[in-house]
């Protein structure tokens, strides 16, 4: 049985992807937190501060922790040799160059959503931006709970970084965020982000391609944030066994 560690067990995408590997029937290697103590899963697995010691007791890790935490998360799977799964959001450059560094040696899928229904729409957006022009403006709304800490979204980024590819465009020279006051007309060719927060929401997301006199919204809204558990959970099993080299949710689904 596929023994599955959790880095960052106790927040809530943690508690969530614990509960979603034992519906899996998959068994808990343990997880971390900031300070030792607790268990976690059906059995009473611990919870421990050293990703090194998590890395060592599982056959594939899930990261759902912080970008501060992820350089330790890498060089622990590194050393040990295991696969892992990264869905932390808010990465920087640094932190991508240092997942791809690390792939060169273990398997690690990283993406900005393990929802298998968010990835499945990217592929549309991406479908989508390169059969239109870029008089077909594109806008991409996301609105998340009251307590995310990131903006845009992961996810919202992800839809970005597939529109412009689609479309062939760089997305850091292309985007347009935080608009206020007199900003002026809108830069053709721009993938513009809006971001709301407030309640409860788990996320929702929707890529508008506006052109002149019609428009498309593709969304897709988040009921509960066990959806992206369970993908990620999915992600872990498909990842064990693989070669190193980064992966995608897209490779995962076949597109």
């Amino acid at each position: 049985m596929t023994a599955i560690g959790i880095f960052g067990a106790n927040g809530r995408m943690g508690q969530a992807v614990t509960q979603a590997a034992g519906e899996a029937g998959l068994a808990i290697a343990g997880g971390t937190a900031r300070a030792d103590g607790g268990t976690i899963g059906p059995d009473g697995t611990p919870v421990m501060r050293d990703p090194a010691a998590l890395a060592a007791r599982a056959d594939v890790l899930i990261d759902f922790s912080t970008p501060a935490a992820l350089p330790a998360n890498l060089e622990a799977c590194v050393a040990a040799g295991k696969p892992v799964v990264i869905g932390t959001t808010g990465l920087e450059p640094a932190h991508h160059a240092a997942i791809d560094a690390a792939a060169r040696r273990i398997a690690i899928l990283q993406t900005g959503n393990t929802s298998l229904g968010v990835n499945l729409l990217a592929s549309l957006v991406r479908a989508a931006a390169a059969r239109l022009g870029e008089d077909w403006d594109i806008e991409i709304v996301e609105m998340h709970h009251r307590h995310k800490v990131d903006a845009p979204s992961g996810t919202a980024l992800l839809l970005g970084a597939a529109a412009a590819e689609g479309r062939g465009i760089d997305l850091a020279t292309h985007s347009a965020r935080g608009r206020d006051g007199i900003t002026g007309p809108r830069r053709t060719g721009d993938i513009g982000f809006a971001s709301l927060r407030g309640g409860t929401v788990a996320g929702d997301h929707m890529v508008v391609f506006a052109g002149d006199g019609e428009r498309i919204e593709l969304n897709h809204r988040a009921e509960s944030r066990a959806i992206f558990a369970r993908g990620a959970v999915k992600a872990a099993q498909w990842l064990t066994g693989k070669a190193p080299g980064r992966y995608g949710m897209a490779d995962l689904l076949g597109l």
